[in-house]
């Protein structure tokens, strides 16, 4: 009774229809477009399903006791729930109860330099078979940018490279530091593309080992190295520091410590450009599903919490993009990939695993989609004048790296 009070509190466009353990039908919404039908196995689920839900709903898929009627999927069950919620609670003890969690965030997000590895190996040192099934062939595992309409996956995470790398204004010969470089594909492409030598950093063992094989392979082991290090024990300078999807495991309290350490690792006149996911609302708490079972430590931060940060730093906000559904378009064909080989998933781990996949790629790309959050790129600097004044060479060299990259204007003789 308590979970169909939540939902029709919840549910006020759209049809929604669930059947109880006992075969007992209960309908939500103004009855406007598509039917969806979920079922509850067990009755265990119902008290926490509406007690908890941020938690409860995703263990309840991921252990069967909740499903989704065909033809419709767990995504168009959020899409609805999260459709009809936008950034909004349905009521004032969910919005208590996230103030409270906010209010222990600093204790959720401790991560030393121990911890962070610790925290990074339960996403990341994964079976790489399983980013395999969805990712990309440079496995790129961030937001893309579909700069033009019908993009497929990889030109979309080509044209991020090639985006990232024209707010750089990377020169050849330059000295370049990829903070969270995953596995290598940003390293290699800046490398190949604009005549760089690049230096990666990750905590994933697993990251690094295949980071420096496929730098082997492409023969770039002379302009790239990857490197098992937390980029808090760098010693060095670098011309630019770039860092895609790696904010959102630093940590509220210690966004001080990432840019004072960025701004030290920077040259006089270098460029740095951090890529996180970012929210439009003020600051928050991370999902406790998300946090339990796919990024412990992680957080997405607000705006307002990463400019307070740099402003302390020395470090100047030269250029600011807000990349808007660009990572839901992203989410959206990695659950396609993902399901389409959603078998050999399970061959890799177990149903279990896949239900937890699934449920997080569905409820990221939803996120996205109604809940605010968004892509932030952060270009700094230390000096006000290191770059030009108007943000035209960035198109202008996007468009050239896109038409020749380095390496063919190198062979060129140019």
């Amino acid at each position: 009774m308590l979970f169909g009070a939540l939902l029709n509190q919840v549910v006020a466009r759209g049809s929604l229809r669930v059947v109880g353990v006992d075969d007992s039908v209960q309908t939500y919404g103004d009855g406007t477009g598509r039917l969806i039908t979920i079922r509850l196995h067990d009755k265990g689920p119902h008290l926490a399903l509406a007690l908890n839900p941020y938690l409860k709903l995703g263990e309840a898929y991921m252990d069967g006791l909740l499903t989704v009627d065909a033809p419709h999927s767990i995504y168009d069950f959020l899409d609805l729930i999260l459709g009809n919620l936008g950034s909004s609670y349905p009521s004032a003890a969910f919005k208590l109860y996230a103030a409270l969690r906010r209010a222990k965030r600093r204790i959720d997000q401790h991560n030393p330099i121990g911890r962070a590895q610790q925290n990074v190996a339960h996403h990341y040192d994964l079976d790489g078979g399983i980013y395999d099934l969805f990712l990309d062939a440079d496995k790129q595992y961030s937001c893309a940018y579909f700069a033009h309409p019908g993009m497929s996956l990889e030109e979309a995470q080509l044209a991020k490279k090639r985006h990232i790398a024209a707010k750089l204004a990377i020169e050849p010969g330059m000295r370049v530091l990829d903070i969270g470089c995953g596995w290598g594909g940003l390293a290699m492409t800046l490398a190949e593309e604009t005549g760089a030598k690049v230096v990666g950093v990750t905590l994933s063992r697993e990251q690094h080992k295949v980071a420096n094989a496929r730098a082997a392979e492409r023969g770039l082991s002379d302009r790239v190295s990857f490197l098992l290090q937390d980029y808090r024990t760098l010693d060095d300078t670098f011309d630019r520091i770039v860092s895609v999807g790696m904010f959102e495991h630093v940590g509220v309290g210690y966004y001080g410590e990432y840019f004072n350490r960025v701004q030290k690792l920077l040259t006089p006149d270098g460029i740095a450009l951090i890529h996180t996911i970012g929210r439009l609302d003020p600051p928050g708490a991370t999902n406790p599903w998300i946090a339990k079972y796919i990024f412990p430590g992680g957080y997405i931060p607000a705006l307002s919490e990463m400019a307070a940060a740099v402003e302390k730093t020395g470090l100047l906000m030269t250029d600011l993009e807000v990349l808007r559904l660009h990572y839901a378009e992203t989410l959206r064909e990695w659950r396609r990939r993902f399901m389409a080989r959603r078998e050999e998933a399970a061959k890799i781990y177990d149903e279990r695993f896949c239900r937890m996949w699934e449920f997080y790629l569905a409820g990221s790309e939803t996120s996205f989609r109604h809940e605010g959050m968004v892509n932030f790129q952060l270009q700094l600097t230390r000096k006000i004048d290191a770059l030009p004044i108007t943000r035209d060479y960035m198109g202008d060299e996007e468009r050239q790296l896109a038409a020749a990259p380095m390496r063919e204007r190198l062979r060129a003789g140019e």
